[in-house]
């Protein structure tokens, strides 16, 4: 992986800017929001392999910045569950497995169609008017998805689903949710870079959106979980298929065995 750069920092008071102010054992706000926003994204997209030892040595020379930045922000992706920690042994990227995806899927099936039939009967016309530009935002990015503009793509469909879930207000939902969906996107990133794949994103958003914004809760809800379960259905087939395989798991037929399995 080549070496990370970040923006130029602002200075702080004396004189020293935040990279001064990381090595002196003071690591700035921003510095730290930079970091953890890279190695999240390096993460969720494959590039810091599941499994892998995160050496903080190795990562002061990748990402240009000191150790205590680095420990701030694995800090924060062990919070996340991105990233875990071994007492003295370190830090890893957490594993991926076809068993955490199903775990995903169901407890975001649950919460999150619960959430769309609440919002949609509690939903008034401020709701429908964000969900609708919601909606005209990652229609304008799907249609096809260009694989340079992904990242967009995913802070839209993060817009586009809480913008679902708004008319009804749970802070507490969305942030579990929130979180639930940090590690979907690891799984969305295999499958959405598998060959020949013939899924209708913008059409299931589509129908949701449309249903929704029509008041048929439990249309949209049924409509909506389609949608949650395609990932995971999408990937199986796949592994099945031999087509793919989880970066940092076990062969492709084992994974399917165990995810087969009671």
């Amino acid at each position: 992986m080549a070496k990370r750069s970040f923006h130029p920092l602002m200075a702080l008071a004396g004189g020293h800017n935040a990279a001064d102010a990381s090595l002196h054992g003071a690591p700035s706000r921003t510095l730290i929001e930079q970091t953890y926003a890279m190695l999240r994204s390096d993460i969720v997209e494959g590039r810091l392999e599941p499994g892998s030892k995160l050496r903080i040595e190795h990562l002061r020379t990748q990402y240009a910045v000191g150790a205590g930045t680095l420990r701030e922000a694995l800090t924060r992706l062990v919070s996340d569950a991105l990233v875990t920690v071994e007492g003295q042994r370190g830090f890893r990227v957490a594993p991926i497995a076809l068993q955490e995806l199903e775990d995903i899927t169901t407890l975001r099936v649950h919460i999150e169609t619960d959430a769309l039939r609440q919002s949609i009967r509690a939903g008034d016309a401020q709701w429908r008017e964000a969900l609708a530009e919601a909606y005209a935002a990652i229609s304008a990015e799907e249609q096809p998805i260009a694989p340079h503009r992904r990242r967009q793509w995913e802070l839209l469909n993060v817009r586009f689903h809480e913008a679902l879930l708004a008319g009804h207000d749970s802070p507490w939902t969305v942030r579990v949710l929130r979180l639930l969906s940090r590690h979907s996107e690891r799984y969305r990133f295999c499958a959405m870079g598998l060959p020949g794949g013939v899924r209708d994103v913008h059409a299931e958003h589509t129908e949701i959106f449309e249903l929704a914004m029509s008041g048929q809760d439990a249309r949209a809800a049924l409509a909506l979980e389609a949608h949650i379960r395609a990932t995971p259905d999408l990937l199986i087939r796949a592994l099945r298929e031999g087509r793919a395989f989880l970066p940092g798991c076990a062969p492709p037929q084992l994974q399917v065995k165990s995810a087969a399995s009671p």
